[in-house]
């Protein structure tokens, strides 16, 4: 571990806590990765019973996302609410078009307004890093606009250093594979639906078990655009056989390996 780069986290978390004992009571938009999952563990710790947390269940997460980040509130007894959130109910999530991060978050964020009017109306933060500025995230400004507060971005925390604080309190998302809205898997203007996001979801759980912990799924229509590291393309075309078989069955007509490798954001405009 860089031990300057850990001594230059570690500082930015003692601006975290001041951060957070400044806003007396906070809703965590908690998903259940690196972020928001760091985030909440320092926000009970700061402020205890005025630390609460809101997770959001639907079709835009899969079921093994659900599970790990209901097994982690379970662990360490974080005081989460659960609620359930109908993405599809936005007809400008199902359109998908290029920003339609802000709307599904506008949406989803707004109800976390309205869940924090009876909780004293605690302020929502969110785990919005400091990295997260360098990609296109539409989402971000649906934020700005409600309202919602991102302490670690405030902070200048990057996705390296909450891993590294995250690490420091033995928190096992430490090493957690970054993860999206499965809708990231579907390229803009392809309408979005309930079959297509969990047909999305299995493959990419087909992948996992076979050890592939980082990947992506990418859904163009019949094709199945498989993203994973370079570093474990050899792997991948030994075991060819078994991974297109269980995704062919799935619906999809062809199984493509992507040579440039796993990126986050592959189907953002340039």
């Amino acid at each position: 571990m860089d031990i300057n780069l850990q001594e230059v986290a570690c500082e930015k978390e003692v601006q975290l806590i001041k951060r957070l004992k400044s806003l007396n009571k906070v809703l965590v938009a908690f998903s259940g990765g690196v972020d928001s999952t760091y985030l909440l563990a320092v926000a009970q710790e700061s402020l205890g019973q005025n630390c609460q947390a809101v997770f959001a269940r639907g079709l835009m997460i899969s079921t093994q996302e659900e599970q790990e980040a209901l097994a982690l509130v379970t662990k360490y007894n974080f005081p989460v609410q659960v609620i359930d959130f109908d993405v599809l109910g936005l007809q400008e999530f199902r359109n998908n078009p290029p920003n339609r991060c802000y709307f599904c978050k506008k949406k989803l964020f707004e109800t976390f307004l309205e869940l924090s009017k009876s909780k004293d109306n605690a302020a929502v933060i969110d785990g919005t890093n400091a990295s997260d500025a360098q990609d296109y995230r539409p989402g971000r400004v649906a934020l700005e606009e409600l309202g919602i507060i991102s302490p670690l971005l405030e902070t200048g925390l990057t996705k390296a250093e909450i891993r590294i604080l995250s690490k420091l309190r033995n928190l096992p998302t430490w090493n957690k594979p970054s993860m999206a809205c499965l809708a990231s898997r579907v390229p803009y203007g392809d309408a979005i639906d309930a079959e297509l996001l969990k047909r999305i979801a299995r493959a990419e759980a087909i992948l996992q078990q076979k050890g592939y912990l980082e990947c992506r799924v990418r859904a163009h229509g019949e094709i199945a655009r498989i993203e994973i590291p370079i570093n474990s393309f050899s792997r991948c075309i030994q075991e060819h056989a078994e991974i297109t078989a269980p995704l062919l069955e799935l619906g999809f007509r062809f199984v493509t390996l992507d040579l440039m490798g796993l990126r986050s954001g592959s189907l953002n405009p340039i």
